[in-house]
């Protein structure tokens, strides 16, 4: 592969030049990686696919796990958290359900359909395909959802026995090939098997495709997907901001009010994510607190300054530092999820533990606010076009 292209994270023109079967090609100012090497079967992904989708079904019925509390065996299935939080908490129970099914089911089910549409070469199929595998392979978060688990049944271990159910271990396994998935699926190979890029004179260069990443000269639509070409993310900066602000004044209630309500024996707990954290250390379980402390209280936080640094240094035209920012950006790319931790703990919680007022376990009103900032936090990430932080590089002196 030596066709000249616009690098996707700077907008850098480059020729990279991978003569050798294995090598990726990386941009040379950003490190971007431009072209994913080895040869990967597109046989082999749909294989992948259809191993989930058919797992998707035994994680889904089947019990994760089973606790005996007073005398009775509850079951817990993957989705038994959301149904019991949808009628008091829709919103809540809808991001839990989205995050841990519906976007692992469309990416997955997009796998398949993008290679049933470059056969029959159907394109609307093909690109919507290619939309939700872009898009949505950020908001599986099964890993996530596990290691969730785990932290429940730290919690309810002094009150309950544990049993490891069937339904556990598909999903394990369902985690496992979705991560070889998701690892190896690349929509810009995809859409060089639909249309393979032509070879071109960098300096003719002018746009990157947001959609199919085709680098071509100065038009109006993209030649190969037909979508409106931009040189960068319309209001890119405007939505980043309205994002961050938002989500800025969503943190103080998210924090300030009860994340969970625990009632046991009659007497009421309303814990904040800060004293949750605290009961969890006095209880002798430091490495729990300290994981949720990362994940709800360090994460949201660290990824609304980091996006406001790189927003500031953006319009205040910096010109140092470029490398710094756009690893920031992707490190706030990558953590994104895990804030998503603490309400896949609720939503276990509280499929385990509704036995009325001997034992029970409720979202509180922090929860939604949480949610709110999970969200915007994330979309604030989506809609900053990092190529604004390299647009005054060379420039500095």
């Amino acid at each position: 592969m030596s066709t000249a292209r616009l690098c996707p994270g700077c907008d850098l023109p480059v020729m990279p030049n991978v003569a050798l079967r294995g090598q990726s090609a990386y941009c040379p100012r950003c490190k971007t990686r431009l072209y994913r090497g080895g040869f990967t079967r597109f046989t082999g992904e749909f294989a992948i696919a259809l191993a989930c989708l058919i797992l998707f079904i035994p994680a889904h019925i089947y019990p994760m796990i089973t606790i005996r509390l007073f005398g009775q065996m509850i079951p817990a299935t993957l989705p038994a958290g959301t149904i019991t939080l949808a009628p008091e908490f829709p919103a809540v129970a809808f991001l839990i359900l989205f995050c841990s099914t519906i976007a692992p089911l469309l990416v997955t089910l997009a796998v398949m359909t993008a290679q049933v549409s470059l056969k029959i070469q159907h394109f609307r199929l093909f690109k919507s395909s290619m939309w939700i595998i872009q898009h949505l392979k950020h908001w599986a978060m099964y890993e996530v959802f596990l290691v969730s688990l785990g932290i429940s049944c730290f919690k309810v271990q002094d009150y309950a026995d544990i049993y490891i159910g069937p339904g556990l271990i598909s999903l394990v396994i369902l985690q496992i090939l979705m991560l070889l998935l998701l690892t190896r699926i690349s929509p810009t190979r995809y859409w060089e098997a639909w249309q393979p890029e032509t070879n071109h004179n960098p300096d003719e260069l002018v746009h990157h495709c947001h959609s199919c990443h085709l680098s071509q000269g100065a038009n109006s639509h993209c030649t190969r997907c037909h979508s409106p070409l931009h040189a960068r993310l319309p209001h890119s900066i405007q939505k980043t901001w309205a994002y961050l602000i938002s989500a800025t004044i969503f943190i103080f209630p998210a924090n300030l009010f009860a994340i969970s309500i625990f009632l046991n024996n009659g007497k009421r707990a309303e814990d904040t994510i800060f004293s949750g954290v605290a009961h969890l250390i006095k209880t002798g379980m430091p490495g729990i607190a300290a994981i949720i402390f990362i994940a709800s209280i360090v994460v949201p936080v660290a990824k609304i300054v980091g996006l406001a640094y790189i927003l500031l240094c953006i319009q205040f035209k910096r010109r140092i530092h470029h490398r710094f920012r756009m690893r920031l950006f992707r490190i706030i790319q990558w953590i994104g999820k895990w804030s998503m931790m603490d309400l896949f703990v609720i939503s276990i919680m509280v499929a385990l533990i509704d036995r009325g007022q001997i034992l029970d376990f409720t979202p509180g009103p922090g929860a939604v606010s949480f949610g709110i900032v999970v969200v915007l936090t994330m979309f604030a990430a989506e809609s900053l076009d990092s190529r604004l932080i390299w647009d005054n590089y060379e420039q500095r002196k």
